[in-house]
């Protein structure tokens, strides 16, 4: 316990998460501090290309593994089987419809690629070299929580997929093609590819800039959270909160055992279990609003933006670092 609290001490306190808490307390205060979202996209533009290229530096350097293809596996497992226990949760302890449950659930399967980059700077910061393949990972669990989803909502799906026949290629160009999931992966392949010397050519602005940046982001992010969460007092009733407050830590210690089965060093094991443990709030919403437009925005946006994103930025994420720690020895 010491070291989780140790560790939450350390994260709370470095820039990228202080300069959250600027703009979350802005928010909650009234404030109406915002960027343009042509500067938001940019910024989140930057930092997919940043940590997808120097994800495929390392990979280049590691070269292809068998711990990286159990990785992706248990990835994929993860993704499918963390929206059916969210379901499962989620119909125990609410009154909610079948539809909202599932687009909640699906949230909670998919990842958040910004509380991945800031565990990953998070974990570097206490000297835990994560592998460089993660990020791969990280893209591999954007789509199986959604057609998980569907399943779950199949009745629904299918009254929309008559409705309007271009919905289900629609679903697949926003799946597939959402811009973090491009933009990340297309940089993951050209740091493949260009290895070190491609680093060199561009560590100026890759790696200098990177943290920076990210407080900037994060100071957006936070006033974003701020207003979810000012929603999410609206919406949700206690029990719903609560999920949104421990289905990370759930969606976490699945992810454990995969981790460790899938041989990832002990910064390896912290993101894993950071990507189960994260609720998306880009690729699923979006892919949400085409396959499942009568579930409602205000019930899954505020689970996962106004309760879970500031709970795993604060909190979650020393927890899972730690417990990566204990388990692994490292």
């Amino acid at each position: 316990m010491e070291a989780i609290l140790q560790l939450a001490a350390a994260n709370i306190l470095s820039p990228p998460v202080l300069f959250f808490i600027l703009g979350f307390a802005g928010s909650i205060a009234g404030s109406q501090l915002t960027l343009p979202e042509a500067v938001a996209k940019t910024l989140s533009i930057y930092l997919m290309l940043a940590i997808g290229f120097k994800g495929g530096v390392a990979l280049a350097a590691e070269g292809l593994t068998l711990a990286l293809m159990l990785a992706l596996l248990a990835g994929i497992v993860l993704s499918a089987l963390i929206p059916l226990v969210a379901f499962f949760i989620l119909q125990r302890i609410s009154k909610l419809p079948r539809i909202d449950a599932a687009a909640a659930a699906a949230h909670y399967g998919s990842i958040s690629i910004v509380t991945f980059v800031a565990a990953t700077q998070a974990v570097r910061s206490i000297g835990l070299e994560p592998e460089g393949f993660m990020v791969a990972v990280a893209a591999a669990m954007e789509t199986p929580a959604i057609l998980v989803a569907l399943f779950l909502a199949r009745s629904a799906a299918k009254q929309r997929k008559a409705a309007d026949p271009d919905a289900g290629e629609g679903l697949l160009q926003e799946v597939f093609l959402n811009s973090s999931v491009v933009v990340l992966m297309g940089a993951f392949v050209i740091g493949a590819v260009t290895g070190a010397e491609g680093m060199a050519a561009i560590e100026g602005f890759i790696v200098v800039p990177f943290t920076g940046v990210l407080c900037l982001f994060l100071l957006d992010m936070g006033a974003v959270a701020g207003r979810g969460m000012a929603q999410a007092r609206k919406v949700l009733d206690a029990r719903l909160v609560g999920f949104g407050l421990f289905m990370p830590f759930i969606g976490a210690a699945m992810a454990l055992p995969f981790a460790l089965i899938a041989g990832l060093s002990t910064g390896g094991v912290a993101l894993l279990m950071t990507l189960a443990a994260s609720a998306s709030y880009i690729a699923v919403p979006a892919a949400m609003r085409l396959a499942l437009p009568e579930a409602r925005p205000s019930i899954y946006l505020s689970l996962s933006l106004g309760v879970t994103f500031p709970m795993n930025l604060t909190i979650g994420i020393p927890a899972y670092a730690a417990v990566a720690r204990l388990v692994t020895g490292g």
